[in-house]
C-alpha cells in the first residue's frame, strides 16, 4: 500500500486485525482512536477492529485490556467481529497484528487491489523491540497488556502522523 495516496483523505478508514478482536485488535482501535480526537481530527477518520476467528463475536474486550486501557484514559466498547470480505471494500488500510493474521488475510483478500490494502502493524512501530509483530496478550500477566498497548502507541501515533 502506498500509504502517501491516503495522506489527506477524507475519510481515512482503517481496520485493525487480530485472532480474536478481544485484545490487540479493539486497543489499537480504541488508541487510534483517542490520538485523532486529540488532535481534534476524528471526523475525518473511520476506525474499526475486527478477528480473524469467530469465538467472540458480540463480546466486549477482553476485561483485562479494557482494564489497563482505561487507565491509561482509554475505553474499549468495541463489540467483536469477524473480518468479512466486504472489509475490503469498506477500509483503505487492514492492519493485522501479526504474521498468522496477515495470512488469514491474504487469503480472504477477493484482488489483488485488496492485497495492496493489508500492512502488518509491526511496519508502524518505532520503539525498539524484540519482536516483528504485536505479541498476543491473551496469555501473559498485566506486563503483556501493558506492553501491547506501548507498541500500539508507539504504531497508531506513528500511522497518524502519515496519514
Amino acid at each position: 500500500m502506498d500509504l502517501a495516496s491516503l495522506k489527506g483523505a477524507d475519510p481515512v478508514r482503517i481496520l485493525f486485525v487480530c485472532l480474536g478482536n478481544i485484545c490487540r485488535s479493539p486497543a489499537a482501535e480504541g488508541v487510534l482512536k483517542v490520538i485523532v480526537a486529540e488532535r481534534g481530527d476524528s471526523a475525518r477518520w473511520h476506525i474499526d477492529s475486527a478477528g480473524t476467528g469467530r469465538w467472540h463475536i458480540g463480546q466486549l474486550p477482553d476485561k483485562r485490556m479494557r482494564i489497563h486501557a482505561r487507565r491509561r484514559g482509554i475505553e474499549l466498547d468495541h463489540i467483536c467481529r469477524q473480518v468479512t470480505v466486504d472489509d475490503f471494500e469498506d477500509f483503505d488500510l487492514i492492519i493485522p497484528m501479526d504474521s498468522d493474521n496477515e495470512q488469514n488475510l491474504r487469503a480472504l483478500a477477493p484482488s489483488p487491489e485488496a492485497l495492496k490494502k493489508i500492512v502488518p502493524m509491526a511496519k508502524f512501530v518505532d520503539k525498539a523491540m524484540r519482536y516483528d509483530y504485536i505479541p498476543d496478550p491473551y496469555y501473559e500477566s498485566a506486563e503483556g497488556f501493558e506492553l501491547v498497548l506501548d507498541l500500539l502507541d508507539s504504531g497508531c501515533r506513528n500511522l497518524a502522523n502519515m496519514l
